[in-house]
Parts: C-alpha cells; structure tokens; sequence
C-alpha cells in the first residue's frame, strides 16, 4: 500500500533537512512580540506556525517579549498578549521569556565585539549617520570615528553605560562593510544612550540594544533553532547571521522568513486602531469591528475558527491577501455542530393568534440543532401573543413572497399553521399588530397531511422571551469603495453597527458571556463579554448564515 502523500510546507523540508543532517537535535521555537500594542489576526499566524512546528518535531515553544524599547511598552501590552496566546492554544508551559532578562550577556556580547575589532563608538548625530549610510545606488562613506582602538571603544562604552554622556550623544555600532550592498550591513547601530524607565529592569540602564542585534542573542541564549519571521526581514539576515557568528555560538539559529498574513478592507495598523480608538469611532481595542485577537475574541470568533483559517491560508514567501469571507466561513463552519439553534426575533411585530384560547400556553419540542445526530431537542412555549420579524410581514407583497400577508397562511415553525386575517396600525401608518388564525388539526408531529403552505417563519412567546441588545455588524471599511481615500483618511462603512432591541427565546435567558447561539435565520451570535450583566444581555453577531466564500 502507498503512504499518503503529505504536502509539506517549505520552513519543514528546511528543518527536516537540518535534523537528516544532524545540525539540531531538538527544534525550539519562539514567537517573539514587542508590547508595545495588541495583537492582530496576522500575529496569529506566527503564533500558530510556530507553535505548530515545535509540535509536529516534539520540541520546544518559547513566548518571549522583545522589550528593548521602553518608550512604548507597557504591562496592558504584556497581559493582552499573553492572554492571546493563551486563547490560541499555544502552550508555553507557563515560561514567559524576556530579552530584558538578557541585557546583561548582551552588554557582554557588545565587549566581545569591541575586543574582537568588531564595534566602534561613534560620535555622529543621527542625522549625520543617515548621511554617511549612502543609498541604494551609492556606497556610505566611513565615520572618522570607525578607527578607535579598541582602549578607547572599551572605556566609551563603559562611560555610555555610566551615564556620562547626555542621550543621542554616542553609540555603539558595528563595524562591518560601509560599502555593502546592504544598507543593514552599514555598520548599523546596536546600542544607543537612553534615560528610560524599563518596565522589567526599572533604571537600572542607561543604554539600551538595538532590535537586530538583540534579537538573534535572544535566540542563540534560549537554544532557538529556527527563528520563524516575516518577509520583511529577510535584508536583515545577513546581519542576524553576522551577530551569530561574530558571537561564536555553538548552534547558531538559522533565520526563516514567509509571507505576512494580508486580510481584504481591514484595520490592522496600530497608528489607525489608536486613532480610532482616540476619536471614539470604535469602542475599544477590542471592539468587535476590528481584527485584533482580542477583538475577534469578543465578536465570537473561536481559536478552532482561527486555525482552520491560517491552514487554508497555508505558508508561503509569496506575498498574497485572503479574503475577509474566508475567515467568515470558517467561523461559520466551526460554529454549525456546537451552536444550539434559538428562535430570536430582531426587529419584533406583534402577532396576536386571535382564535387561541387566552391564558392557554402549549409546549413543543424544537430541535437544538439539526445539523447534528441526536442533538436533542428543547421544550418551548407558545401562546396567544407572539413575536415575529417585521420582515415577515407586508401589507401588499410582490411576487413570491410566501411570508405572512392579509389572506396567507404559513407554517409557525414547530407548531400550527396560521393564517393573517388583519393588522393594525398606529397613527403614523405604522403596522404595530398582525392579527392571524390558526388551525389546530395542523399541529407539528400529528401527521396532518392536508394543504401545503410555502413558508415557514420563526417567532417567540410574548410572555416568557426576553429582552436583550444585539448588535448586528458589518465590516469597518466600506468594501465597494476600498480602505483608503484620496487623502489617505480611512473609508468608512456608516453602517457598521446596528444596535436593536430584541426579543429572544426564553431559554436565551441560560447563555452566558462567551456562549455561543444561533438565531434561526438570523445568523450565530455570542453573548458579549463586556457588556453583558445580569439584568442586561448583549449578544454581537458573529457572521451571518449565508457565505460568499467557496472552499477549493
């Protein structure tokens, strides 16, 4: 018999050539955010292709935060992210690693470099740097101060460190190839003089690493084998790979990039969110409109929706946009067998059963869902007076509306069919009431095999439903018009949000924050996680019934 044929992506035929030829013994990997903001759809991309490796090769998972810049890290950041990670299932066995608890081997690292020749203190401002790097098309020139001895790189540096100098006065950078063809390997910067408050390590420095030269010390120091990143640093890796080798590690990690994870028409960039956020257009980081983890988290999105998502995207270097109604269908497909299926009605009218006996209540079994095997089924409650949606009604219907309309009957689902006899309307032409009859020898279940009926609507018991809001939305940008204008300025659907006053099936009253329902005919809903209470639900639509996206 033939062993099935398993596509492999490119980062596993790399590693596995790596362990056939015996460089690594055990593959570590890391996902390696900066806490400076949350997390978006696209870091969960990272998260779970790492995660998954270390998996797949029985290895090592490492969250760790790169916190080298002080300026804009904060502990939110910190305890956002690591609840994200939490919430993806990427188990980091409760070790959270930092590049903080690193800056001493690599003050120590940067001495090495210093001794070896290898790093210089420079006193050029950084507008003079910028100068002196050259362009794409012409060579930099050197610093006159790239030729220090080593004596006096060593005692600068040391002077830098002891808060000598006042901040942006000196560096420390590398000393590398002023003329390579790489701008990066221009002698870049790797350390600078900065008075910050460190959330980890307080005031205790005054100087502080570079990201490409603190991240690969980073990796080498936790035993990384396979420093998973996106393509944009692919033109660093020649200085990740220099500051490996120039440092001697024994099993220097090897640097891997792919594709960034690109959604169609939606906010990802921090500097749009925080302006967002600042005007008061969206409710929060994590409003529901947005893609950060947190956002998707409480719009109801569920980290199994998120991993069948970031599989059909699969791992590539081509750079390619996937489309919102994608992660929609996945969503909407996780959520079919768990969802139990509610009767919620959204835009009530009154339906007043004129023939049923007042203060009489029946109870039918609906199903809980039907798209599993025994699902079970639920007893719920029926009356004189019920709610339907306004939709399902019209004064004068076109062609082909098989609704209720003055002489039509329908079936109400799971229980008699009914027929509309009249209606009522308010002083504004309003129709506020729908009056109609049933027939009693239609009961669901009783085998009544007389006339057909075309349609069938949902409702709930005006006596026992419950009120709650519910807040239907749609996609922050307009999709027609694309997700910039002319100026730049981010284009806005106007129709994001809808807030309505529901009335739903008195066994919603049992959901919880982060329950997940189905709303016959209206789409899956989660209760919302922060502004739910006791005496007040709020459920946010998570994705409609119907899908534009057709899998392969």
């Amino acid at each position: 018999m033939a062993e099935e044929n398993i596509s492999r992506n490119f980062i596993e035929n790399i590693i596995d050539q790596d362990l056939a030829e015996g460089k690594y013994t055990k593959i570590v990997t890391r996902f390696p955010p900066e806490p400076n903001g949350y997390l978006h759809i696209g870091h969960a991309k990272s998260i779970l292709l790492n995660y998954g490796l270390a998996v797949e090769y029985g290895g090592q998972f490492n969250l760790r935060f790169d916190d080298t810049n002080p300026t804009k890290e904060k502990e939110e950041f910190v305890e956002s992210i690591v609840k994200d990670v939490e919430w993806l299932g990427a188990d980091f066995r409760g070790q959270i690693f930092y590049a903080s608890n690193y800056f001493d081997q690599m003050y120590e690292a940067a001495i090495k470099l210093i001794n070896k020749g290898k790093a210089y203190v420079d006193d050029l401002s950084a507008e003079e740097i910028r100068e002196y790097r050259g362009t794409l098309t012409e060579p930099g020139k050197e610093s006159p101060y790239r030729n220090r001895s080593v004596e006096e790189n060593l005692k600068l540096f040391q002077d830098m460190k002891d808060g000598l100098y006042p901040d942006g006065s000196k560096v420390l950078r590398a000393k590398i190839d002023m003329a390579s063809p790489n701008i990066n390997m221009r002698d870049p910067v790797i350390y600078r003089i900065a008075r910050m408050t460190h959330h980890n390590t307080g005031d205790k420095w005054l100087i502080y690493p570079m990201y490409d030269f603190a991240h690969p010390i980073e990796d080498a120091i936790e035993g990384v084998t396979h420093s998973i990143c996106t393509l944009e640093f692919e033109d660093h890796r020649p200085l990740y790979n220099w500051v490996v080798e120039e440092l001697e590690y024994e099993k220097p990690p090897k640097q891997i990039e792919f594709s960034k994870l690109y959604l169609t028409n939606v906010v990802t960039g921090k500097r749009y969110i925080k302006k967002l956020v600042e005007d008061g257009v969206v409710d929060g980081w994590d409003d529901p409109r947005l893609v950060s983890l947190a956002a998707l988290r409480r719009r109801g999105f569920t980290p199994e929706s998120i991993k069948t998502f970031m599989e059909l995207a699969g791992v590539s270097k081509s750079q390619s946009s996937c489309d919102y109604a994608m992660l929609e269908y996945c969503i909407r497909e996780d959520l079919k067998p768990k969802a139990p299926r509610y009767m919620g009605v959204l835009h009530p009218l009154k339906l007043v059963i004129d023939n049923y006996p007042e203060g009489q209540t029946e109870y039918f079994d609906i199903e809980n869902n039907t798209d599993v095997e025994d699902g079970g089924s639920r007893k719920v409650s029926f009356s004189r007076e019920l709610y339907i949606e306004k939709e399902d009604f019209m004064e004068e219907p076109p062609r082909k509306y098989f609704r209720l309309f003055p002489g039509n009957e329908v079936r109400l689902k799971g229980t008699y069919f009914v027929k509309c006899t009249g209606f009522e309307k308010d002083e504004n032409g309003e129709i506020t009431v729908v009056h109609g009859t049933y027939d009693p020898e239609t009961r669901s279940g009783s085998g009544f095999e007389g006339r057909k009926v075309k349609g069938t609507i949902h409702w709930v018991n005006a006596n026992d439903c419950i009120d709650a809001e519910v807040r239907l939305y749609e996609n922050l940008i307009d999709e027609e018009k694309g997700k910039l204008n002319e100026d730049g300025s981010l284009n806005f659907n106007p129709n994001s949000l809808e807030v309505v006053e529901a009335k739903l099936e008195a066994a919603s009253a049992e959901l919880k924050q982060g329950d997940h329902v189905q709303f016959i005919r209206n789409g899956y809903f989660v209760v919302d996680t922060k502004d739910t209470s006791d005496d007040h639900k709020v459920f946010n639509r998570v994705v409609g019934l119907k899908s534009s996206y057709k899998p392969n």
